[in-house]
């Protein structure tokens, strides 16, 4: 691990995690290269903020989720892989019902270069506290659709009103949310804003 990369799970407390990279269940339909162990990893300065955003996000009764945080560049370009590959529909109808895999990066949903390689990017959700239950978002982590957009049309309002709960916990701690993806943040000053890292998470 680099020097300034951490287990997020050791620096933030309370928190909750799924890293789906390293699991079966995510787009690629398997355990994505570089995702050794199920666990995040971030910067410090980005376990900062969560920290933060933990603590805000308690205060209005909910906790944090994490699917992903430090995405090694090895496991961005299995994705660019998978991509190409012919389309099996295994994953289709979970998380890219309307578009063709082949399009997951013009479309937005998949970068050649990602600003989760930089470290200080998160993906993640809130759950209610007082039951531990998951808070509808109107969509689940890696739905590459336009209802995962900020702003989007057909969810209700309830769904909106809990994107924008997440979107004010986390703008709050010094994060900028992705107009495609709910469930996405990065932190307005990363430390590493133009290396992208290639180390695994074991």
């Amino acid at each position: 691990m680099k020097n300034d990369f951490v287990f997020v799970d050791e620096f933030v407390s309370g928190i909750r995690w799924d890293a789906k990279y390293a699991t079966w269940d995510n787009f690629t339909g398997k355990p994505v290269d570089g995702y050794e162990v199920n666990r995040i990893v971030g910067t410090r300065a980005l376990c900062k903020a969560l920290e933060k955003a933990r603590e805000n996000a308690a205060s209005l009764g909910f906790g944090l989720l994490l699917w992903d945080g430090y995405r090694p560049q090895r496991a961005v370009d299995c994705f660019l892989r998978w991509s190409k590959q012919p389309e099996d529909g295994r994953t289709k109808l979970k998380h890219y019902p309307n578009i063709y895999k082949t399009e997951i990066v013009e479309k937005g949903y998949v970068a050649a270069k990602s600003g989760h390689s930089r470290g200080s990017t998160i993906d993640l959700t809130l759950y209610h506290l007082a039951d531990n239950t998951l808070v509808s978002m109107g969509g689940d982590f890696d739905l590459m659709d336009s209802a995962s957009h900020h702003g989007a049309k057909g969810i209700t309002q309830a769904e909106a009103r809990n994107r924008q709960y997440l979107c004010y916990i986390m703008e709050a701690c010094g994060f900028v949310s992705y107009d495609y993806e709910w469930w996405h943040y990065t932190l307005k000053h990363e430390p590493y804003p133009n290396t992208y890292f290639d180390f695994p998470i074991t």
